[in-house]
């Protein structure tokens, strides 16, 4: 059987600002109303949805568990025009033939640019 995965729920404390984040610094589509306890986001080049879900208190929010990972042909100048928008990456790293670089969500979850597709 064939599978395809397109979802990812990502658990916040602050769903709007989660939201609002993935729209302004990864280009996703959403009207930021919760429908049905979630936040919907939708990405037209990739199909990808992001799913914003409340995180309850117990959830321990930030491990290093899931990194999402997006691909930038242009690390540096996707790193300048993030910069000017409010989100800093850490410094960029080498790896057999592409580059990548880390930073955080607001809920302290990973996230990743990377050129490796591209190389």
């Amino acid at each position: 059987m064939h599978t395809v995965l397109n979802t990812i729920m990502i658990y916040a404390r602050d769903m709007k600002r989660t939201a609002a984040f993935y729209k302004e610094y990864f280009g996703f589509n959403t009207s930021g109303e919760v429908v049905e306890g979630l936040i919907e986001l939708t990405s037209q080049p990739s199909g990808t949805t992001l799913l914003i879900h409340q995180a309850a208190k117990s959830v321990k929010l930030g491990q290093a568990s899931v990194k999402l990972v997006f691909s930038v042909q242009d690390v540096e100048g996707f790193k300048i025009q993030s910069a000017e928008r409010g989100l800093v990456f850490g410094s960029t790293h080498q790896a057999n033939g592409y580059a990548f670089a880390n930073a955080k969500d607001p809920d302290k979850n990973t996230v990743s640019i990377s050129s490796r597709a591209f190389r």
